[in-house]
């Protein structure tokens, strides 16, 4: 595939797609994404069909050294994806503050939002999910 007369990408004969020039990164663009806001309770359940989302939870307490899960609804999503979930913003303390893991299955995630403090935070904190495709076999 060549781009203004160079070659940037290549597909190789194991099917491997390689970045091979330039500074660019891989990943999704303008127009993928999207945003979604926990209603009630970090507990509350949000849906968002896009490769990668941006979720503002609730800004109710965590209780330290306590865990929350809810679930991330996605049709885009298989049991076979995996996630990449980042603390963005909206939060007091350090990205050391809070552990956020998910699992995948077929069209919902559990994603778990753990307070590694000894204390209560009450903070609306803004996770990225990116989706990123993948089989079993």
């Amino acid at each position: 595939w060549a781009l203004s007369g160079t070659q940037g990408m290549a597909l190789d004969t194991s099917g491997n797609l390689l970045l091979t020039s330039g500074t660019g990164g891989l990943g999704y663009g303008t127009g993928a994404g999207g945003t979604v806001t926990q209603a009630t309770s970090k507990s509350t359940t949000v849906t968002l069909n896009k490769p990668t989302a941006l979720i503002t939870m609730n800004g109710a307490a965590l209780a330290g050294n306590t865990a929350i899960t809810f679930a991330f609804n996605n049709s885009l999503m298989a049991a076979t994806d995996s996630l990449i979930c980042n603390l963005v913003s909206g939060y007091a303390g350090t990205a050391a503050d809070y552990l956020i893991t998910a699992v995948p299955t077929a069209g919902v995630a559990g994603v778990a939002v753990r307070n590694l403090t000894g204390g209560s935070l009450s903070e609306a904190i803004v996770i990225r999910i990116t989706i990123v495709k993948g089989a079993s076999a």
